[in-house]
């Protein structure tokens, strides 16, 4: 991988509908709403720009009161990568552009690992898709479907994701396995085209979106760390453990 860094955009799909958690981006945290926490990780990292993907004007208010763009965008959206293909196309950005999806529940996300899969994927022009993945220390994490494992080529491009145990030790044993981090960069090119592909016969069976680039052919590159990411927030118990994370 080349020491010269990435030149990137970082959109964040935010929608207020949850289930668990009803309202999530918007959630105060520290005195900011969740989601704009979020724009300021990415902002960090050296995204530029630095855009809210969501079909909620409450959202797109709370974002532009502190300084960041939002793009409306329709409500039918099946998941957060067609929210940020539409962004995109609104944005004009360039079919060579490389665009980080940045989850608007990770408040906490490392700026320098949104920066680091963005080169990966500028590292590997025949790549569709970047992502990022850390080795796995707790065998109960390798058994839990919760947690999505992924297997990697000698070329560090992702074989696999499944909510399985992979590579399953026949002979038995501590495999070496990774788990997945649900962070993604793309070249605007193929985010447009994602949009078009219908999804995938494995894409319903694990309910993992990214296999429906592995099952039209599309590589995705994947950039190892040494360790796991800060939690997310995907309830309000979440979000008190991560404002005292914070403090």
């Amino acid at each position: 991988m080349s020491g010269k860094a990435a030149r990137f955009s970082a959109l964040i799909p935010a929608r207020l509908a949850s289930t668990r958690f009803p309202g999530k981006p918007l959630a105060d945290l520290a005195g900011k709403p969740m989601v704009v926490r979020v724009c300021e990780r990415a902002r960090e990292s050296g995204a530029a720009p630095v855009c809210v993907a969501t079909d909620d004007r409450r959202i797109a208010d709370a974002v532009r009161a502190h300084g960041f763009e939002a793009r409306m965008t329709r409500a039918d959206h099946a998941s957060g990568t067609e929210r940020i293909a539409e962004a995109a196309a609104a944005l004009g950005l360039a079919d060579a552009s490389i665009v980080v999806n940045v989850q608007g529940d990770e408040p906490l996300v490392p700026p320098a690992l949104i920066a680091r899969v963005a080169q990966a994927l500028e590292a590997n022009p025949s790549a569709s898709v970047a992502t990022a993945c850390h080795p796995i220390d707790d065998p109960a994490e390798f058994g839990n479907p919760n947690v999505v494992k992924v297997v990697l080529a000698a070329n560090g491009e992702a074989l696999y994701f499944s909510r399985a145990g992979i590579p399953f030790p026949r002979d038995g044993g501590r495999p070496a396995a990774y788990r997945h981090i649900g962070l993604y960069a793309y070249r605007v090119a193929f985010l447009r085209r994602y949009a078009q592909l219908a999804p995938s016969p494995l894409e319903r069976i694990e309910q993992l979106e990214q296999l429906r680039v592995l099952w039209h052919g599309g590589r995705i590159a994947v950039a190892v760390e040494a360790g796991p990411l800060p939690p997310g927030v995907d309830t309000p118990a979440d979000l008190e453990a991560v404002l005292k994370m914070l403090r």
